[in-house]
């Protein structure tokens, strides 16, 4: 079993929200799945009622910051890669 982490930005304020809001409901996940079990989702273009998908994609990164190279290209292409029978 997977999770597609995306809709963050447009569950949250969509004016005011940070990455500090969407720490909480990404450690969430994060806990419940783990790295390897995790895809990035930037929930375009439903996303763009509340970032830009470069915001998006820069809260992803800001929000995995402290991953290890491996845990980072898992939940940015090797999870759905592999999920998904596709070749990188």
């Amino acid at each position: 079993m997977t999770c597609k982490v995306s809709g963050l930005v447009t569950g949250a304020d969509w004016q005011r929200w940070t990455v500090s809001d969407l720490r909480p409901y990404f450690e969430v996940v994060l806990d419940a799945f783990g790295p390897s079990r995790l895809m990035f989702g930037s929930d375009w273009p439903v996303c763009l009622l509340a970032a830009s998908y470069a915001d998006v994609l820069g809260a992803a990164r800001e929000l995995t910051d402290s991953w290890s190279a491996s845990e980072r290209e898992k939940i940015f292409s090797g999870t759905a890669a592999r999920v998904y029978g596709l070749a990188l």
